[in-house]
């Protein structure tokens, strides 16, 4: 599989040599010259390695370093700098980057660092999978996820038919997309369809496309979503609630791996592969007749089921920071933990929209939240209450250890700014500071 490369200089001369030194070792080279356009870039394609300058219009290199590692933290970053900002560029390898090189830079060298960057990725990817936290966007240190992580590892070099169940929320499309990155055909097109969103009735011509005056309004003619992802993968969503009768000719493609467009008499070959998703039970729906046998068992050559967010509580943590990290940098906040409640509540919860709900909540908190760490406040009010719930009756406990609790709750509120929690407590510093003594009020950091 050839690697895609993304250059970002705003120097026009050196995009031009820098890509045809790397094209003539064959890699797939695009370039960007701003920071802003690289993003874009890199929201839309997939890129096995970034070299970008230091000094860019707009947002410089080290700005767009810290981007990239918020969404595609397994790309390595090769950051080229002049003299007078190597000491930033060092900094900036501590937030991630790979390496950096000096300007002009040597095109020996940068063949050999880039060959050196791509060869460590791959090593990763190949030898390191069954220890990873993180894969791709997917998050999970449970031995439920560690093994999708494997069954992507195995079937993605294949070009077996994968299905892919799990309920909703529980991220089937990253899977997908994962399955996609690590196969063969990583350098063509990903196309994914959902069949729920796209009408029965339009849903023919959108995968097989038509020919000009195949029906009313057919004024040119439109190449099919299937046909779009030839040589590629295309990606079935839901793919338990396709109409009937299109499971029929779904079948049929799938067998023959040829098509006709609507009003077209010629056979068109297209090479894909093809991965499918749905939150239905989908054996049952067989079993009453909702959903075809033979497009079942063709699309089931491999099963890849995601467990349910309540299935894997001790992942919870851990993809809450994940996202906590994300929206902080999003909302240019300093939000850096939750309040051991709050965690509590978070694990406790059995999260019925799974990994998206979890997202939306984490995001809810840290655009309302004002301090740091998150406080129960900022949950939603179903959250609130499992909290009232939890919260032992006075009678569990002596006034020291509520008198103890509260002063913990306020150290934690004001990031253990000793005046302020005295302030909300009213009470002065000196006697907080003798509470805390007498108390055993000790700061623990909290390791996720």
């Amino acid at each position: 599989m050839k690697c895609n490369v993304l250059v970002v200089d705003d120097e026009i001369n050196s995009l031009k040599v820098l890509s045809a030194t790397l094209k003539r070792e064959k890699f797939n080279v695009e370039t960007s010259q701003t920071g802003e356009d690289a993003l874009l870039r890199l929201k839309n394609n997939h890129f096995d390695l970034v070299i970008s300058d230091y000094k860019l219009p707009g947002i410089d290199g080290e700005t767009l370093l810290e981007k990239i590692k918020v969404k595609n933290p397994t790309v390595p970053v090769i950051l080229l700098t002049a003299y007078g900002t190597i000491e930033k560029a060092v900094n900036a390898m501590r937030k991630g980057a790979y390496t950096y090189l000096t300007k002009p830079v040597n095109l020996n060298i940068l063949v050999s660092v880039v060959r050196g960057a791509v060869k460590e990725r791959e090593r990763e990817f190949k030898d390191d999978i069954p220890g990873r936290y993180q894969f791709l966007n997917i998050i999970g240190k449970s031995k439920p996820m560690q093994e999708v992580f494997s069954m992507i590892q195995r079937v993605g070099k294949t070009d077996a038919g994968v299905l892919v169940l799990g309920e909703t929320g529980t991220g089937k499309e990253l899977v997908a997309r994962a399955i996609y990155y690590t196969s063969l055909r990583a350098d063509n097109p990903f196309i994914p369809i959902d069949c729920t969103t796209i009408p029965a009735e339009l849903m023919e011509s959108e995968l097989f496309g038509y020919e000009k005056g195949a029906f009313t309004c057919a004024y040119d003619k439109k190449i099919g979503l299937i046909e779009m992802a030839k040589g590629g993968t295309i990606f079935f969503d839901e793919v338990g609630d396709l109409d009937f009768t299109l499971q029929k000719k779904l079948l049929r493609f799938l067998q023959e791996k040829e098509l006709h467009r609507l009003g077209g008499k010629n056979k068109i070959k297209v090479d894909v592969r093809v991965i499918a998703a749905t939150n239905r039970n989908i054996e049952e729906a067989v079993k009453k007749g909702e959903f075809r046998a033979d497009l079942y068992y063709r699309l089931n050559v491999i099963t890849i089921h995601i467990p349910p967010l309540r299935e894997r509580k001790e992942d919870i943590p851990l993809i809450a920071s994940h996202f906590l990290e994300i929206c902080s940098k999003k909302n240019k906040k300093a939000i850096r933990g939750f309040d051991q409640i709050v965690m509590d509540i978070l694990t406790n919860y059995d999260w019925p929209g799974n990994v998206r709900e979890l997202e939306n909540v984490i995001e809810r908190a840290a655009i309302l939240c004002p301090y740091d760490p998150i406080d129960v406040e900022c949950l939603p009010r179903k959250l609130k209450l499992m909290a009232e719930e939890e919260s032992p009756e006075i009678e569990e406990l002596n006034l020291l250890e509520l008198e103890k609790r509260f002063i913990l709750k306020a150290l934690d509120k004001t990031s253990w700014n000793q005046s302020k929690a005295a302030s909300l407590l009213g009470i002065t510093r000196k006697q907080l500071r003798t509470k805390m003594k007498n108390l055993s009020c000790y700061r623990v950091k909290q390791i996720i």
